[in-house]
């Protein structure tokens, strides 16, 4: 059988051919080519200075130098003797004292002494020894302080100072402790039989707890006969 050939051949060809010229490069088609004189030089990317300025050589800046036109002052005369002046000078004035040294290494080498630290000026100070203003106020702040919060606990202990019972309070209250145990008795024997509730069972504890605490407090003012509570 003969080969199938579509139709369409000839017009997609047609299409190709047409469309074909404007892929052919990436970008635009026509640039202009670089001149081979325009080369990257040395330096040629540094920062480049202002040219400098050129600076007049005629102005030449102020000597105090005496110019060669100048002629000295004449007619100055001195009957002193400057030889015999110096040596007078030299014999009378007084010895040059040497600056005191210290040298701390074998190839000697000298410092000053005054600012090495190792001369005791500052205990010839004044002030040398005496205690600063600031620490002298401090100090006293804080004795003060100390009074007051010594008379602040004095007046405490003796708002809290203890008191004792008297047998007859003490009964009243060991009475009354009991009457408090016999109620919550009283109701712990009104308690079910069965305790299957989470509320029951707290409340049985809440009981025993209240019991106990009681108990304790009866055997605690029966067994002391004396006494104290504080004032509050």
């Amino acid at each position: 059988p003969l080969r199938y050939v579509s139709i369409f051949r000839p017009s997609v060809k047609r299409e190709a051919q047409q469309n074909k010229a404007p892929c052919k490069t990436m970008g635009p088609a026509k640039v202009a080519m670089p001149s081979p004189k325009n080369f990257l030089q040395k330096h040629s990317k540094e920062p480049k200075l202002p040219a400098r300025k050129k600076e007049d050589s005629k102005k030449l800046p102020t000597l105090s130098v005496p110019q060669r036109t100048d002629h000295p002052v004449m007619g100055i005369q001195s009957n002193k003797n400057f030889i015999t002046a110096n040596a007078v000078a030299a014999i009378t004035g007084l010895p040059k004292k040497p600056q005191p040294m210290y040298v701390d290494r074998r190839q000697g080498e000298k410092y000053l002494l005054e600012t090495s630290g190792l001369v005791p000026k500052y205990i010839f100070k004044k002030d040398y020894g005496v205690t600063p203003k600031y620490i002298t106020q401090r100090n006293e702040e804080m004795k003060r302080a100390q009074q007051e919060h010594e008379a602040n606990i004095l007046e405490l202990q003796k708002k809290k100072a203890m008191k004792r019972l008297s047998d007859e309070e003490r009964k009243n209250l060991v009475q009354g402790l009991k009457k408090n145990w016999e109620e919550v008795y009283r109701e712990f024997q009104g308690l079910p039989v069965q305790i299957d509730t989470i509320s029951k069972k707290l409340h049985k504890e809440r009981l025993e707890l209240q019991m106990k605490q009681l108990e304790h407090d009866i055997e605690e003012l029966e067994k002391h006969k004396v006494i104290y509570i504080t004032n509050e």
